[in-house]
């Protein structure tokens, strides 16, 4: 898979060199720095400046570093499945007061009666969700795309009006909607030119901050949208023949709907039994539905589905009182799609987030210290597209469902059959390939550091043990 995202990069060695830092990421007992991904590699004793221009200086586009992930999840579809992808927004937080793209932020972790500010930098992630064999239903989301999205200085007080215009006007074209909306569309362009997919449709699951005007108006063809929306939404039907005026403007609005929320409680409506995997096991949903249905926000246009999911029920314990979660509002842009299939492709967006938390807290990403503008976007797109490439891997590797075998598990610990590999598990089984192959051979490395010393004919070679570059990782 690296081998294909050299013609990305503009020298060879330059991406020999992030493949080298990519393995790291992934192998790095310690904080994934970049001295800390050197340490990994054995290079703790040579020239650290080619690393870091590989981040600020030289050419390359971290976008193309996820094309062969996309090519290897197209290749476990069948012909006529649809391509299912998340998209989502997540903070890296940071304390430095000069790294560009650095802003308060809320804080998603703070208590719902009180809102706490983190200073962070904004990412906005694509990922495609392959679907299981076994359990049926159950899918793993790969990451496709991982963007740097900073908000839009905003000027001083004393700034004058036209300062002021230009930035609400910059506001308007460069925010995290304009952001999907361009990768929705170049992801459909891909597919169409670049990868023989062309009659492939594409599904897009967002929350409800996606769930608007810009990203609703500027779909590209053969893409449906599943999201989430306010219960308080107000809906119309398309308006009939006999509703239209004789003499003026036809009308684009037919009569005023319910409302979600009016809809899950009317009792002239009846609830459908919808089965849907979610949460490690099959569930069964209620749910109602209205279509077709017109929505201001989108146009009069585009025709919408209105489905309403009724709170699940659930124990924390076999002894304790039945509790109730929120119920769900979702629309989706495709009134002919089935419940069945609307309903679970929307319950696969959930495993994007079960991306943040990896790649925070297994993968490092966002641990660098890293300040060139250029650097903060690659940095981090290269740790996701490593681990991208693990979770690909892991899926050739072993198939879908399978579990590696190389490795026993604990005495303490039973693993289902059912269970899917954790990100956890993928890294320790890499780690133990990566160092028995290290531990079996010493790891040559030269001087490169640039002396005023007369050249030599032949460089000194340094051999260096695999067992001296991972104490210098697990302590950097």
């Amino acid at each position: 898979m690296w081998q294909e995202t050299e013609a990305g990069f503009a020298q060879q060695r330059t991406a020999q060199r992030a493949y080298r830092l990519g393995l790291s990421q992934l192998a790095c007992p310690g904080r994934h720095t970049v001295t800390g991904l050197l340490c990994t590699a054995g290079r703790q004793f040579s020239d650290w400046s080619a690393d870091y221009r590989l981040f600020a200086r030289d050419a390359w586009q971290a976008r193309r570093l996820f094309d062969p992930i996309v090519r290897g999840v197209l290749e476990f579809l069948s012909p006529g499945a649809p391509l299912v992808i998340a998209l989502d927004d997540t903070h890296l937080e940071k304390t430095g007061t000069h790294i560009p793209g650095v802003a308060y932020r809320r804080d998603p972790l703070s208590p719902a009666f009180h809102t706490n500010l983190i200073r962070a930098q904004r990412f906005q992630q694509v990922s495609a969700c392959l679907p299981y064999v076994q359990p049926a239903g159950a899918a793993r989301a790969i990451p496709i795309g991982y963007q740097h999205v900073p908000p839009v200085p905003k000027p001083k007080r004393d700034a004058g009006p036209a300062e002021w215009q230009l930035y609400r006007q910059r506001q308007g074209r460069e925010n995290l909607s304009t952001a999907a909306v361009q990768t929705v569309q170049q992801l459909r362009q891909d597919l169409d030119r670049r990868w023989g997919a062309a009659q492939r449709v594409l599904v897009l699951g967002v929350d409800g901050s996606y769930t608007n005007k810009t990203v609703l108006k500027n779909l590209p063809p053969r893409t449906t949208l599943i999201g989430r929306i306010r219960k308080d939404a107000k809906f119309f039907a398309p308006p009939r023949l006999e509703e239209q005026p004789a003499v003026g403007s036809k009308r684009h609005y037919g009569i005023l709907q319910p409302t979600p929320e009016q809809l899950r409680q009317d009792e002239s409506q009846p609830w459908r039994e919808v089965r849907a995997f979610g949460a490690g096991k099959m569930h069964s949903f209620r749910v109602k539905t209205l279509a077709p249905l017109l929505w201001k926000k989108a146009g009069a246009e585009r025709a919408l589905r209105l489905v309403v999911v009724a709170p699940v029920a659930y124990r924390l314990r076999k002894a304790s009182k039945l509790l109730y979660r929120q119920p769900a509002y979702l629309i989706c842009s495709d009134p002919e799609l089935p419940l069945e299939q609307l309903l679970q492709y929307y319950l696969w967006r959930w495993d994007i987030e079960v991306n943040h938390r990896d790649e925070k807290q297994l993968i490092g990403v966002g641990e660098a210290q890293v300040r060139s503008a250029r650097s903060v976007e690659r940095q981090p797109a290269l740790a996701v597209a490593s681990y991208a490439a693990l979770l690909l891997a892991a899926a050739r590797v072993y198939g879908i469902d399978g579990p590696p075998q190389r490795l026993a598990w604990p005495k303490w610990q039973t693993k289902s059959r059912e269970q899917r590999l954790s990100t956890q598990e993928l890294v320790r089984q890499l780690k133990s390939e990566v160092l028995a192959y290290g531990l079996e051979r010493l790891n040559p490395n030269s001087e490169h550091f640039v002396t005023a010393a007369a050249p030599r004919t032949k460089s000194s070679e340094l051999r260096l043990p695999m067992e001296s570059a991972l104490l210098y990782a697990s302590t950097g």
